[in-house]
């Protein structure tokens, strides 16, 4: 505990402590402010302004440290001041009070209790940022919560002072103003339960709820004034139109159709989007046969001698066209049309809210929708960078029409795609440079586990440029020979200095860019955040009501499983939202990044945990010391789980090695479901596998968590069994003699 909290503890229980022991909870009650009320308006009359300041000050005194009594001082008040000046003085005093309150609760206990229950601190304060003034605002309204128990809740969430302190005054004035009001006739009252009638409280009840419903007119109103703005078509051709047939938009066409909505998906190019046609399923195959010529080099550390692998790039590309055709029917027309989906071909544009204009080679034609979910996906982010514009640059959109392996390639960003693809061409023969503006390739990902696959990556003979910024790029002449791109970075000395690695294909993998253009968003007043994703709430919903949004085009992960994820919400949603919604939860979605080592991980990582200033402890198991990997010769990487401090409840978990992704499932099953390190460790795993490495970390975390008290007396309890035992024996060896 620091000194302030400290200091401010030893004082609030001197006054605690003072207030109990001068016996004035005792004093505070109904029948001695009747008898002394005489006495307290002479004093009133004599010295008001002492006599208010007092008054005012011991209000908010008592209510600042929940004492007794506050609603006896709001009684007298009204006896002493009227309705009027009551209430103003009263208000005031019994606001400032409570936020004093809220404040030393947040002062004492948030920052513990947020570092032990974060997950659970972190979904509440979400809700406190959406709606929290109409739910401090109702409690407010309703006296059948203490005032008090919400004063220190409040305080432990992360509303604004400021916004408790407006909310609390405009909420307690009704119940303020009764009680004041009652004090008036203080000679009248026998108790004070005679206030607040079942049918006032009824009445404040209804009053609590008005913020909700002024929320659904407000909800309404903008939908009218939608409909008279675009005039609302009178009835609508289908329940929903899905812009984009990606991973989103498939998923959420299939949820649709699956509930017998009437769906129809609109796609201006292929089906199954980036995942299957340039992204995914392409970068998968391409790793597969990049991993067989490593695997060929890798031979004799197995005792198995074959010569270098010849790579005939054309058939490469060849494996990665079959990988695509085979998984294209999964994804295809026919597919999706035999599952009540409508597909029409073309580009969407937004007439208005409910009516989208399709523009294809058969022409125009209006889909008219209740509700419309965007999922128009996201496309190569290409940096405005000098001299780019006289090359051909590759992309991951691109990069699949190659016929040939280049001899020197440049991947501009360390990212997942960018180190997936530099490492799979320098395998397949490429000369690779991988340059990474940060100071570590996998900027989301902890420094110890983007080093292991840096380490790999440098072994394997790619040159890994960290720190290091693109600052133009040079096309190639006769004079000065082939292209190059111009990176800056410090010297050993700390200079800048400027560089020029020399390329035949540049291979440009910084990111995504969200699709938002061309579809009319813009004149429908559909924004859009800093990074130009479509913004939405999270149940998926854009400012349009009946407008939604999901997969790369809205982010924050573009993962073709987050895709999916967001879909299922986006769809049900919309479709079922006047009953029910659900906000989307990415506590523990996974991600991986197929390099090799792989790097997997689902839930907090060590570096969000710190910049949240949420508790943790760590558990680390290195794949080293796990049988198959020993055996595979695989033993590169390590398991890391952040759990609560002294619980087996997993924060997240990452996985450094061989198949890190298939490992990772287990985990991401147990933050998904609430199971704990116990019961992984209570769970026969088969042996030797890979998975066996979940067991193994469940392991190490139940021995440096071992109850060493029970064990000392366990080991006493023992000691004194084989010291009985032998006595025994011996008595009993000696009575053996005796008898003979």
């Amino acid at each position: 505990m620091t000194k302030r909290r400290l200091l401010l503890v030893l004082v609030i229980g001197l006054v605690v402590t003072a207030f109990f022991f001068s016996g004035a909870h005792e004093a505070m009650t109904l029948d001695n402010l009747k008898a002394e009320q005489a006495r307290f308006q002479a004093w009133l009359a004599s010295d008001p302004v002492t006599v208010i300041g007092a008054f005012f000050a011991i209000y908010v005194v008592m209510a600042a440290l929940s004492l007794p009594g506050a609603t006896l001082l709001t009684v007298l008040g009204g006896a002493l001041f009227g309705l009027g000046w009551g209430l103003l003085i009263i208000s005031f005093a019994s606001t400032l009070g409570a936020t004093l309150a809220a404040s030393i609760a947040r002062t004492l206990l948030r920052t513990p209790l947020e570092r032990r229950f974060a997950v659970q601190l972190e979904r509440i304060n979400a809700g406190m940022r959406r709606e929290g003034a109409f739910y401090l605002f109702t409690l407010r309204l309703i006296p059948i919560f203490p005032f008090f128990v919400i004063n220190l809740v409040m305080g432990l969430t992360r509303m604004r002072l400021w916004t408790f302190y407006w909310v609390s005054q405009l909420g307690m004035l009704p119940g303020t103003a009764v009680f004041v009001n009652a004090g008036r006739e203080l000679g009248d009252l026998e108790s004070l339960s005679g206030i607040l009638s079942p049918g006032l409280i009824a009445s404040f009840a209804l009053i609590g709820l008005f913020p909700w419903v002024a929320r659904a007119v407000v909800a309404i109103a903008k939908r009218r004034r939608l409909a008279v703005r675009f005039a609302r078509p009178a009835h609508f051709d289908h329940d929903v139109v899905v812009i984009g047939g990606g991973s989103a938009g498939l998923v959420a066409s299939y949820i649709a159709a699956a509930v017998k909505a009437k769906v129809a998906l609109v796609e201006r190019d292929r089906l199954g989007g980036d995942c299957l046609n340039t992204g995914c399923v392409p970068s998968k195959a391409l790793i597969r046969a990049a991993r067989a010529a490593h695997e060929i080099r890798e031979a004799p550390r197995y005792g198995v001698h074959a010569a270098a692998p010849q790579v005939d790039f054309r058939e490469v590309m060849g494996h990665v066209e079959r990988a695509v055709r085979e998984v294209e029917p999964h994804d295809s027309r026919e597919r999706y049309e035999s599952l009540g989906v409508e597909v029409v071909a073309g580009r969407a544009y937004f007439d208005d809210p409910w009516r989208v204009r399709v523009a294809g080679v058969d022409g125009e034609r209006v889909l008219t929708a209740r509700h419309v979910i965007i999922a128009s996906g996201a496309r190569p982010r290409v940096p405005d960078l000098p001299g780019l514009d006289e090359i051909d640059v590759l992309t991951s959109d691109n990069l699949w029409q190659l016929e040939s392996l280049p001899g020197r390639l440049v991947v501009l960003g360390g990212g997942p795609i960018g180190c997936e693809l530099g490492q799979s061409f320098a395998r397949l023969g490429s000369n690779v440079s991988l340059v990474e503006m940060g100071e570590q390739l996998l900027p989301r990902e902890d420094a110890e586990v983007a080093a292991v696959l840096q380490h790999r990556l440098e072994h394997e003979d790619v040159a890994v440029w960290l720190g290091t910024r693109a600052v133009r790029v040079e096309a190639g002449t006769a004079e000065q020979g082939a292209n190059a791109l111009v990176v800056q970075r410090r010297d050993a000395s700390g200079e800048e200095v400027e560089e020029r690695l020399p390329f035949d294909r540049l291979l440009v993998a910084i990111g995504r860019q969200a699709n938002v253009s061309g579809m009319g968003l813009e004149e429908l007043g559909v924004e859009t955040r800093a990074d130009g994703t479509l913004a939405v709430d999270e149940t998926l919903q854009s400012v349009l009501p009946n407008v939604w949004a999901c997969g790369d085009v809205t982010g924050p992960y573009q993962l073709t499983h987050a895709s999916a994820h967001q879909a299922w919400h986006a769809t049900v949603n919309a479709l079922f939202g006047e009953l029910k919604r659900f906000r989307v939860s990415y506590r523990a979605l996974p991600a991986v990044t197929f390099t090799e080592p792989e790097v997997a991980r689902v839930g907090l990582s060590e570096r969000e945990a710190e910049a949240r200033d949420i508790a943790y402890e760590i558990t680390r198991y290195e794949l080293a010391e796990l049988d198959r990997a020993i055996a595979e010769g695989l033993t590169e990487g390590f398991v890391k789980v952040l759990t609560v401090p002294g619980k087996d409840r997993i924060l997240g978990a990452a996985v450094v090695g061989h198949g890190a992704g298939e490992l990772l499932a287990e985990f991401t099953l147990a933050m998904t479901h609430g199971i704990g390190l116990n019961k992984l460790l209570g769970t026969v795993h088969p042996y030797p596998t890979w998975s066996e490495a979940a067991k193994a970390s469940a392991g190490v975390w139940k021995n440096t968590h071992k109850p060493e008290r029970l064990l000392n007396v366990l080991a006493r309890y023992f000691a004194w069994r084989r010291k009985a035992w032998g006595a025994s024996r011996k008595t009993s060896s000696q009575r053996g003699a005796l008898r003979h």
